[in-house]
């Protein structure tokens, strides 16, 4: 077929420019933000589960899903030169990182609705203990998930040194990314929207409530909802548009915006820490201990995290340099 026939048919990725310029810089950026911010929330969230908090189980599989996918951004950077075994192993951490980071969202949205729902009904449920257990169960879920859809011959292209997205769609492919809409995307939205649903309910008939407290139970439900449907909502609609508009000729917004939607789904990696580890008090006193170490140290060219207090406890995580 000639590509020449129309100025909408297929565009090889390694000829845009949102892969040429814009991702070397996003994934840089995520790296050099994500990998400290998320070693300092794992700290926190290690320090609040041994004081006995069940949420910070999952902040821990959060942290730790997204520092082992933020350890292989260096390699992205890059056109693809390390081979078909590289690239299987980033996407297997690539798509990892996504169904860890849905499935322990919406296991935080569910103890919260257990927690004000049904405070005394299933206070023994929600132990660090069923925490633990449920997180080594999401994790086996999505490893073994993983490795039945990720298909090395449908995320490689050896002679154009290709990896992940492949164009036009291979056919084996079009079935995965409906089951991944379906299971990694649109059942943990649908999990955490009727949680959010419900709480809000239920804060909203209970009097007894502060506002201040209100506040911190919608920020922290909200923050849930925000991330997962605006990080991971986008890249798996553009996934279920593939299979229907991958056509030559097809529109060249199919292929820009699933490019810019899959580097929206990375900013998860950023969200985890800044919206969930900070809203806790205990988390912002345990990190604000870290942050006057490092201050204390004050060696040249040390990297540290700065947090600075707004209204109402919200934190915002900043990186300074120090000259």
């Amino acid at each position: 077929m000639d590509l020449n026939t129309s100025v909408n048919c297929t565009i090889w990725p390694h000829e845009n420019a949102v892969e040429q310029y814009m991702y070397p810089e996003a994934y840089s950026m995520f790296f050099i933000i994500g990998f400290p911010a998320n070693c300092l929330s794992l700290y926190v969230a290690w320090v609040l589960m041994k004081k006995g908090n069940n949420l910070a189980v999952y902040l821990i599989n959060l942290s730790v899903g997204d520092l082992l996918y933020i350890l292989t951004l260096p390699i992205w950077i890059m056109m693809w030169p390390y081979g078909k075994t590289i690239c299987v192993i980033c996407v297997f951490m690539l798509y990892t990182n996504f169904y860890t980071s849905a499935m322990f969202l919406s296991c935080i949205a569910v103890d919260r609705y257990l927690a004000i729902v049904y405070p005394l009904k299933f206070c023994t449920f929600r132990k660090r203990k069923t925490a633990v257990n449920m997180s080594i169960a999401a994790w086996i879920f999505t490893v073994i998930f993983n490795a039945v859809t990720v298909y090395p011959d449908s995320i490689y292209d050896e002679e154009d040194l290709i990896c992940l997205d492949l164009f036009p769609l291979p056919k084996e492919q079009r079935i995965v990314n409906i089951t991944r809409f379906v299971v990694g995307f649109l059942i943990p939205a649908l999990v955490v929207g009727f949680c959010y649903w419900r709480i809000y309910s239920a804060v909203k008939k209970n009097q007894k409530l502060e506002s201040m407290e209100r506040r911190h139970v919608f920020r922290l439900l909200g923050s849930i909802l925000l991330t997962l449907y605006l990080c991971f909502g986008p890249v798996h609609i553009m996934m279920v548009l593939r299979i229907f508009l991958e056509n030559c000729p097809y529109p060249n917004w199919l292929f820009i915006g699933y490019k810019v939607c899959v580097l929206l789904a990375m900013l998860n990696c950023l969200a985890d820490p800044l919206l969930y580890c900070f809203m806790s008090r205990m988390g912002q006193a345990s990190a604000s201990n870290v942050l006057l170490i490092l201050r204390r140290r004050g060696k040249k060219d040390l990297i540290f995290l700065n947090i600075i207090t707004i209204k109402n406890d919200l934190f915002y995580l900043y990186i300074v340099y120090i000259t």
